[in-house]
C-alpha cells in the first residue's frame, strides 16, 4: 500500500514538472515581445531593452524556466509586467474563490446525482426511471454558461430572489455571501448533476446484476437495503472516477461562469490577463489550474484502495 501511495505521488510529480515545461514553453512561442507589450508601441527600444534586463528577459530560454520555476516551488509567481504588482497574493486571493464555488458545486451534483442515478436504475423499468433518465439527457446538452444567464433571467431578473452578479467573501458578511453563492453553484452543478446521473444509474445497473447482490437478497434482505448495504460501494468505483474528471471540467468551466457572474475567480484573472496580454502572469495561473487537475486526479487515484479493497490488495 505505502509503495501504491509513493508511485502516484512520484507520479504525480513527475507530470507537475513536465506540465511545467509545457506551459513555459507554451509562453514563449507566443508572438510578440512582453517588454514591448508592458510598455506599449510607442516605447523606445531602450527602454524596452531595459525592461529586458530589468525582468531577465534577454536571457537564454533554459535559464528563464529554472528560474522562474525555483521561485515558484517557494511560493513566488514574479512580478507583472503590465501592473507591476506580484502575482502570487492575485493568485492566492482568486484561487479561494475558485475553489469555493468548484467544490460547492461538485458537493450540490453529487447530492442531485447519487439518489437520482440509484432512483432511475432501481426504476430503470417504469416511467420514473425514463423520466429520470430523459431530465438528464436535456441536462446534459445544456452548456454551463447558457445554464447560468437563464437562471439570472429566471430567479433574478424575474423573481428578483438573488443579485445577478457580484461576490461577497464570508468574513463579509456569510448571509451575503451564501446568497451570491447560489446561482453561479447552481449553473455548474446542474450540468454536471446531469452527467453524474447517467454514470450512476449505469454504475448501479451494472451492480444489481452481481451474484452477491442476489446472495445478499437470498439470505432475506431487502433489495433497498442490499443495494445499500453492498452494492452502492461497489458501484461506487466508477462513480468517483468521472467524478474526478467532471471535477477537473469544473474547474474549467468556472472561467466561463465567472465571467457571466462577474466572480474574481481564477478565470476572471485569467481572461483579465490574456486581454492585456501579461504573459507572466497568465504563465502563473496556467500553470496553477494545471497542477489542481493532476492533483485531483492523484487524489482519486488515492481513493480506489480505499473504497475496493481488490485495488488494496492489489497495491
Amino acid at each position: 500500500m505505502t509503495s501504491y501511495i509513493l508511485r502516484r505521488l512520484l507520479q504525480f510529480v513527475l507530470t507537475a514538472a513536465v506540465a511545467s515545461v509545457v506551459v513555459f514553453a507554451l509562453m514563449q512561442i507566443l508572438p510578440g515581445n512582453a517588454a514591448q507589450v508592458a510598455l506599449g508601441t510607442s516605447a523606445t527600444p531602450e527602454a524596452v531593452a531595459a525592461l529586458e534586463e530589468k525582468y531577465g528577459l534577454d536571457r537564454p530560454i533554459v535559464v528563464q524556466y529554472f528560474d522562474w520555476i525555483g521561485h515558484v516551488l517557494v511560493g513566488d509567481f514574479g512580478t507583472s509586467y503590465v501592473t507591476q504588482a506580484p502575482i502570487a497574493p492575485v493568485i492566492a486571493d482568486s484561487i479561494q474563490v475558485t475553489l469555493i464555488v468548484v467544490l460547492a458545486s461538485m458537493v450540490v451534483a453529487l447530492a442531485v446525482a447519487v439518489p437520482l442515478g440509484t432512483l432511475a436504475a432501481v426504476n430503470h423499468k417504469n416511467v420514473v426511471g425514463s423520466l429520470i433518465s430523459g431530465a438528464s439527457q436535456i441536462g446534459v446538452a445544456i452548456p454551463n454558461f447558457l445554464a447560468g444567464i437563464l437562471l439570472v433571467m429566471l430567479f433574478s431578473l424575474k423573481f428578483g430572489w438573488f443579485p445577478s452578479s457580484g461576490w461577497k467573501a464570508p468574513s463579509e458578511g456569510f448571509g451575503e455571501f451564501l446568497i451570491r453563492l447560489v446561482l453561479p453553484v447552481c449553473a455548474l452543478a446542474l450540468v454536471q448533476a446531469a452527467i453524474l446521473t447517467r454514470y450512476v444509474r449505469s454504475a448501479v445497473l451494472d451492480v444489481m446484476g452481481e451474484d452477491f447482490l442476489r446472495t445478499a437478497r437470498a439470505k432475506g434482505q431487502t433489495k433497498g437495503r442490499a443495494l445499500v448495504k453492498h452494492g452502492l460501494r461497489n458501484a461506487a468505483i466508477p462513480v468517483v472516477t468521472v467524478a474526478g474528471v467532471q471535477l477537473a471540467t469544473l474547474l474549467i468551466g468556472a472561467v466561463v461562469i465567472e465571467q457571466v457572474f462577474v466572480i474574481p475567480g481564477m478565470g476572471s484573472e485569467l481572461v483579465r490577463a490574456v486581454s492585456n496580454r501579461d504573459l507572466i502572469t497568465v504563465q502563473g495561473i496556467v500553470l496553477v489550474l494545471v497542477v489542481l487537475v493532476l492533483a485531483l486526479n492523484t487524489i482519486i487515484d488515492l481513493l480506489y484502495p480505499v473504497l475496493d479493497p481488490r485495488v488494496r490488495r492489489a497495491a
